[in-house]
């Protein structure tokens, strides 16, 4: 399967692993296709590969924080059209049951990307979407200002 045209977030826990995709993609695609924001913990090496050109933007994100989940899913809402998510198919395969529901719960289009002999293959992940808090495909994920508008009294708006 091929991605198409539009923003997708790679989910980096493996930063080689991340990198070595991001490069082939890059080769393997038209410049048009080169959207891909990435959120992970060692901030260090997403924002060389920012400053690389591999990626279009990069989010601090601790995978395993629900907290951080959360303000990730409203930064991509607010700065963002994510189209879908793409894990590391080891990472994706090894993370336990509340990992899994975090990682679920970010997309409704999630993808598992393998690496093999030829490249690297997408394949659409079939476990259930769960919509909530830490989607970045929904209203759900609402961004400051829409929090503030929904607090502010109507007397004054």
């Amino acid at each position: 399967m091929e991605i198409k045209t539009a923003s997708y977030l790679l989910i980096d826990i493996d930063n080689e692993f991340s990198h070595s995709f991001i490069k082939h993609y890059i080769n393997s695609n038209d410049p048009a296709k080169k959207d891909i924001v990435i959120a992970g913990a060692n901030t260090q090496k997403l924002v060389k590969m920012m400053f690389d050109e591999l990626v279009k933007d990069y989010c601090y994100c601790d995978i395993e924080n629900e907290i951080s989940i959360s303000e990730l899913a409203s930064y991509l809402h607010e700065h963002h059209n994510i189209q879908g998510v793409l894990f590391n198919q080891t990472d994706y395969l090894l993370a336990d049951d509340t990992q899994r529901f975090i990682y679920n719960s970010l997309h409704e289009k999630r993808y598992m990307v393998i690496q093999t002999e030829q490249g690297y293959e997408i394949k659409p992940i079939k476990d259930e979407c769960h919509s909530n808090h830490l989607s970045c495909d929904t209203d759900i994920a609402q961004t400051a200002q829409e929090l503030t508008e929904l607090l502010t009294p109507e007397y004054e708006k």
